[in-house]
């Protein structure tokens, strides 16, 4: 399936000379959206995960219907602050300035597979902070699955140890 026919893309926002990629029309095209999840959840299986792990916000509508599938556990991972119970952190850099993500301390058990999912891989930042909780609790991360690859930016780079699925990629 052409996934990109399903994509808005917005000139300049959030800032001058940015073309964002908006997921959010492929996901109120029920079909299309349903296809994307399969395809992804199909590349999950592949990797045997364990749990599927997402960022806030859109790794949520990624993952959480892939762990629904596969009747698996979904572990969120949040900014600083809207986890409720003990939590690992990692700072990581941002275009302009730092953030910091968290997991629950107890979300990941060591040796469980995981599988990291995201709208969107750009810079690779959040995905290696994520990379690191999931590791840091002993988890093993088997595979990162993206609807979009933002291949201009060279993502891959900073993650060119993991297997890496991506079910459209903008040159």
């Amino acid at each position: 399936m052409d996934y990109k026919k399903y994509i808005t893309i917005v000139e300049d926002w959030p800032q001058e000379g940015i073309r964002f990629k908006d997921i959010t029309t492929l996901m109120q095209d029920g079909p299309a959206y349903k296809k994307a999840i399969n395809e992804l959840t199909d590349y999950a299986k592949t990797r045997n995960a364990d749990v599927i792990v997402g960022p806030e916000a859109r790794g949520f509508v990624v993952g959480c219907p892939i762990a629904f599938d596969l009747e698996i556990g979904f572990v969120p991972v949040r900014k600083k602050g809207k986890l409720p119970r003990e939590v690992i952190e990692c700072d990581y850099g941002l275009e302009y300035g730092k953030d910091c993500l968290t997991i629950h301390k107890d979300s990941i058990k060591p040796g469980q597979r995981v599988v990291i999912t995201d709208d969107l891989l750009a810079t690779g930042g959040t995905i290696e902070a994520t990379t690191k909780l999931v590791e840091e609790l002993g988890g093993e991360v088997v595979g990162l699955a993206f609807m979009i690859e933002l291949a201009y930016i060279n993502g891959r780079k900073k993650l060119d140890k993991y297997d890496i699925f991506s079910l459209m990629t903008y040159q």
